[in-house]
């Protein structure tokens, strides 16, 4: 059993599964009238967590412009929910799956300068009613060359890197100052119900962290130094330059989920992309978890990015982690996914070979306790 807990490693370990929980995780476990599942040989780990996608907004051999996942009309959106548009039948889910991914994150994509609001939800099922797991979960950023593309290229701000950090702060300021003016005691001078506003004041409030777009290293820092102004939870989001100043990152605490690690350098950013970068920000000692960025990779994927991650320097106990237990924790999630613990979702995967080192998909996946 790869637990993801602890030492994260039982031999000969059994897991105990119950009303869609996980009960237990170690050696010689036993239930009166329990059904048993010979998994002599296997190797079982908890189920995959992509800490960040797009899937079900944009579905297979949709165009940008055709898909649901960026409101290219407006820089800042952060009153759009992804719970409004994710398609729960659209088969990538169920792709995603079979290949033992079951929780992803996924939300709006990076055309705004604030994008909306993440949710997360499992791989398996018809409906978000049965498939949710947070939500909201995150809002959304982006940074660099995205926002400026879109908005740059028809004569409307931001243009430049300058604008698009001035706009995220007018955004922020605005709602402190909405909020401090809804607080007053004098009902006549409140400002009318903004649903914008009352969506960034959860970031304010630090009720959610925001996931921030940024491939470049200058970028990364524009992104926490407008953090630490506000003083609200982050997330740096690809990080590709990351590994050039993976100390820094380490010393200011930054949590980075890195991906995809697979394609193309289709943009000027991408230029110094490094297929050891996650491992390097982990030696660091920075938080590292690895993502699809579905539908840039698609998200069944993920092991594969993983496995990408170990042969290119990453400790292979942190690749695996950052696909599970770490993946989790910077989504906010540790208390359900990403490990084979007492009180987790009962989300399990069964491989015949070492996870990091199959080609194979898992023969058996649960999905809170059902196969």
């Amino acid at each position: 059993l790869f637990t993801m807990e602890g030492d994260g490693y039982i031999e000969g370990g059994d897991v105990l599964m119950e009303a869609g929980k996980v009960v237990a995780a170690g050696a010689n476990l036993s239930a009166p009238g329990a059904k048993v599942i010979d998994a002599h040989g296997a190797y079982v780990t908890p189920g995959f967590v992509d800490p960040h996608t797009h899937i079900g907004l944009w579905a297979d051999g949709e165009r940008d412009d055709t898909g649901d996942g960026n409101e290219a009309t407006d820089p800042v959106t952060p009153q759009l929910r992804a719970l409004d548009a994710v398609d729960p039948v659209d088969p990538c889910f169920a792709e995603a799956c079979r290949a033992g991914v079951t929780s992803v994150a996924t939300g709006p994509g990076s055309a705004n300068v604030l994008g909306g609001q993440f949710l997360a939800m499992k791989t398996h099922g018809r409906s978000l009613r049965e498939m949710l797991i947070k939500e909201p979960l995150a809002m959304k950023a982006a940074f660099g060359e995205n926002p400026k593309m879109v908005y740059g290229a028809g004569g409307k701000k931001p243009a430049t890197r300058m604008a698009t950090a001035a706009v995220l702060r007018e955004a922020f300021y605005e709602a402190r100052e909405y909020m401090e003016k809804r607080a007053g005691k004098d009902a006549d001078k409140r400002p009318a119900f903004s649903l914008k506003n009352e969506a960034l004041a959860k970031v304010l409030r630090r009720e959610l962290p925001l996931k921030m777009h940024a491939h470049r290293a200058d970028d990364i820092f524009t992104a926490i130094r407008i953090a630490k102004e506000f003083g609200f939870p982050y997330v740096i989001v690809h990080g590709t330059e990351g590994h050039l100043v993976a100390d820094l990152l380490a010393r200011e605490g930054a949590a980075v989920i890195a991906g995809p690690l697979l394609g193309a350098r289709t943009k000027p950013e991408l230029k110094n992309a490094d297929d050891g970068g996650a491992g390097a920000l982990d030696r660091a000692g920075g938080k590292v978890a690895v993502a699809t960025d579905h539908p840039e990779l698609p998200c069944r994927f993920l092991l594969l990015s993983a496995q990408v991650a170990a042969q290119n320097g990453m400790d292979p106990g942190a690749a695996l982690r950052a696909v599970t237990s770490t993946a989790a924790e910077i989504c906010g999630l540790e208390g359900r996914v990403g490990a084979l613990a007492p009180g987790r979702d009962a989300d399990v995967l069964l491989y015949e070979e070492e996870p990091l080192e199959t080609h194979r998909k898992p023969f058996a996946v649960f999905v809170d306790g059902r196969r």
